[in-house]
């Protein structure tokens, strides 16, 4: 049977990998809605009128919006199906893509109504991201014990009881 541990890490790999999917697909389509789409393509046309310096290295806010959503759905993608280290790296990279966001929200000033989701994903992101780099947890090791030179497995039902000695 699988480890709360590990029942965790997939459960939340595969929310967080589908959110981003559906978010990353918002941004480059209007296909799934168009109300969205726009109200992407406005905001990214604020932040980049926020930072000039994206102006002056040739980004544009369709390149901006592009980019971040088309890694936004390769990182979804690998968080729901790429077993073991991958999912690792992508988790970090939407991690850092969360925080540019939410740098960019408060950069135009926008209230926190409009970021909240960034924020709260950024925590579960987090979150996963601390428990998959947690050491799994080991059995016990069997210890010995060593009397008179002989090594004996130390148990439940190999100790010697409290206030009793052992004699061989």
């Amino acid at each position: 049977m699988a480890s709360p541990r590990t029942i965790t890490i997939v459960a939340l790999s595969v929310a967080l990998g589908l959110f981003f999917v559906f978010m990353g697909t918002i941004k480059l389509t209007p296909r799934l809605s168009r109300d969205a789409y726009n109200e992407m393509k406005r905001a990214y046309k604020s932040y980049v009128r926020a930072l000039p310096m994206l102006k002056k290295m040739g980004v544009s806010s369709i390149l901006l919006r592009k980019s971040i959503g088309a890694l936004e759905v390769a990182c979804g993608i690998v968080m729901t199906l790429v077993p073991g280290r991958p999912k690792d790296v992508a988790n970090f990279l939407l991690l850092l893509l969360v925080l540019a966001v939410l740098f960019f929200h408060q950069l135009v000033g926008d209230p926190l109504k409009r970021y909240a989701h960034a924020l709260v994903f950024g925590i579960l992101l987090t979150c996963r991201l601390l428990i998959a780099r947690q050491p799994e947890e080991q059995p016990p090791e069997k210890r010995v014990l060593s009397v008179n030179g002989d090594e004996q497995p130390l148990g439940h039902e190999a100790a010697p009881e409290k206030g009793k000695m052992k004699v061989s």
